[in-house]
């Protein structure tokens, strides 16, 4: 939920009010009518109007830097691969595979001596 007076970004135009897509605006009210289709009444300095929208419409402008940026981090990652021939880095990048997940590593079972099973379920049977 976005808070009040939070910078915003409009994404979208799902009811088609002729919002101005692509520019920001404030969050300067809540629509909390639950018969209503709108979530929040947007001012747009730009335009120097309030707009009733809907959540899906409207984005935080944090949220949509960090997604540029992760974005752009791994363009940069997918050029340095081809630059470098790195087809294993290039192929984990672009499969979404993180790190550990060539290595999946299982539990190692120790083998015991007859004695020391024997040791450890008398110990476990005196608890």
């Amino acid at each position: 939920m976005l808070h009040l007076g939070e910078r915003v970004v409009i994404v979208g135009d799902a009811f088609e009010q002729n919002l101005p897509v692509g520019e920001y605006g404030y969050v300067i009210a809540y629509d909390r009518n639950p018969d209503n289709a709108f979530d929040y009444v947007v001012r747009s300095p730009k335009t120097g109007r309030n707009y009733f929208v809907p959540s899906s419409d409207v984005e935080s402008e944090e949220r949509l830097l960090e997604q540029e940026a992760e974005r752009r981090a791994q363009e940069a990652l997918i050029d340095y691969a081809l630059a470098t021939h790195n087809e294993k880095l290039f192929m984990q990048i672009m499969n979404g595979e993180s790190d550990g997940a060539d290595e999946q590593e299982e539990p190692t079972k120790e083998v015991m001596s007859q004695a020391e099973f024997i040791k450890q379920v008398n110990l476990r049977a005196w608890i």
